[in-house]
């Protein structure tokens, strides 16, 4: 099996497990979010600003001079959406740039995504994904008013408030079902036993947990089917606002409990804020370098491991080629400090610093405004983590429901077979310039 089709199988487990929350994380994949600390003309996210471009540099009246032409001269004027080309346009700037990293956000999405990394959103709490014509519900969220009103994994939502769904996007239903606490959406569905009702639901602020105790298949098992006692698992879906603060409880948790070593689980981790993200890789440091940031000018800032790390139990971070951003921050940093071993695939390679300004019609800019290097200032940039123990999964594996690389992270903590910490690896050139 070549590892083309493995990653293809993976990729289509991952869209059929994970569909779309109605926390919606969407376009936020593979962004490392950093808060506009700078005020006034500046733009904080949050704040729509006018950044006036140099008026003699490019005359953009142009694009409507060349509408125009299209509008009176295209052969097929059906396809002369102005709507359409004026997006097209805006893309256009992003894709001239050749950084995938930064992107225009239409209005639409925006409003839904805006929430992503708080950690909470106003809705009835369920995840959603599109089949054929259909909105299908993959599962409620425990303890959410879905749950209560008695959603269930596979209804077939028909419509809401009345409106028909079929052949809505996940956009258009996520922005359909939310709305403020307190509030009732009601909603038409069918269940997969083919009964139809219509539920009546009141929204409510909804709390997405980023991290999680439950390993794959519910309990931790090793490669020989035994359970795992002596390890605590935790993964980490991503880096809200309130992920240092409920890391913090499980690692706790796990001291108390006589845990012998920690596996933190990255793999399909996006990343997340910048900020919190830091404090997690400083959370299991006392000292050392837990990133370099490259502004635009070439100025440099250093994020410094504190005294005080919560825990010295030993670490193994998870990491597969869906781990970006902040998961390869937090494993980067670990990894170069001689903190914890590497196991899985290749990461992504996300290297950048990410803000959002937001934009006069209800959409935002996601741009790129700094690169970040390891402590070992490596570019990570379209080359990832490399892991300290590879782990290349097969399709039999899948298939057949074993975790490989989980049940190497529990060998190399139980010391069978293990590479030792890695130590801080020497840059190369290319690694040390601004890129």
């Amino acid at each position: 099996m070549s590892s083309g089709a493995v990653r293809s199988a993976m990729i289509g487990l991952s869209a059929a497990l994970i569909g779309v929350l109605l926390v919606a994380s969407g376009f936020l994949v593979r962004v490392l979010v950093e808060p506009d600390a700078e005020a006034g003309d500046a733009g904080a996210a949050g704040s729509p600003t006018a950044v006036a471009a140099n008026p003699d540099a490019v005359d953009f009246a142009l694009l409507q001079e060349i509408l125009g032409v299209l509008q009176e001269d295209f052969v097929e004027q059906d396809r002369v959406d102005p709507e359409l080309l004026h997006e097209g346009a805006i893309q256009g700037l992003f894709d001239a740039l050749g950084d995938p990293h930064s992107t225009y956000i239409d209005p639409q999405t925006y409003a839904i995504s805006r929430d992503d990394f708080s950690g909470t959103f106003q809705g009835i709490g369920a995840t959603v994904s599109k089949q054929d014509e259909f909105i299908v519900i993959l599962r409620p969220l425990s303890g959410t008013p879905a749950e209560q009103a008695g959603i269930q994994a596979g209804d077939v939502v028909l419509e809401v408030n009345g409106e028909s769904a079929i052949d809505w996007t996940v956009e258009q239903a996520v922005l359909r079902i939310r709305g403020p606490q307190g509030t009732e959406v009601e909603l038409k569905i069918r269940h997969p036993d083919g009964a139809e009702e219509t539920l009546s639901i009141v929204r409510d602020e909804i709390l997405v947990t980023s991290v999680r105790a439950d390993p794959p298949g519910g309990v931790l098992r090793d490669s020989n089917g035994e359970v795992v006692n002596d390890l605590t698992y935790i993964w980490l879906r991503s880096f809200t606002r309130n992920t240092p603060q409920e890391l913090e409880e499980m690692v706790t948790q796990a001291e108390e409990a006589g845990s012998r070593g920690l596996i933190l689980d990255v793999r399909s981790n996006p990343g997340g804020l910048l900020a919190e993200t830091t404090q997690i890789a400083d959370m299991f440091l006392d000292d050392g370098t837990i990133l370099v940031q490259v502004e635009k000018d070439g100025t440099e800032r250093t994020a410094e491991a504190r005294m005080g790390q919560i825990t010295d139990l030993p670490v193994v971070i998870l990491q597969d080629e869906f781990s970006a951003s902040g998961a390869e921050l937090l494993a980067a940093a670990l990894q170069e400090n001689g903190r914890a071993q590497v196991v899985g695939t290749q990461s992504f390679g996300k290297g950048t610093v990410n803000h959002v300004r937001e934009l006069s019609n209800g959409g935002a800019v996601y741009v790129s405004i700094a690169r970040w290097l390891t402590p070992a200032r490596n570019q990570i940039e379209g080359r990832g983590i490399t892991p300290d123990i590879p782990v290349e999964v097969t399709l039999a594996d899948i298939e057949a429901g074993d975790d490989i690389a989980l049940f190497r992270a529990i060998d190399v903590l139980r010391g069978a077979g293990g590479a030792q910490a890695a130590t801080p690896p020497v840059a190369t050139a290319a690694a040390t310039g601004t890129p």
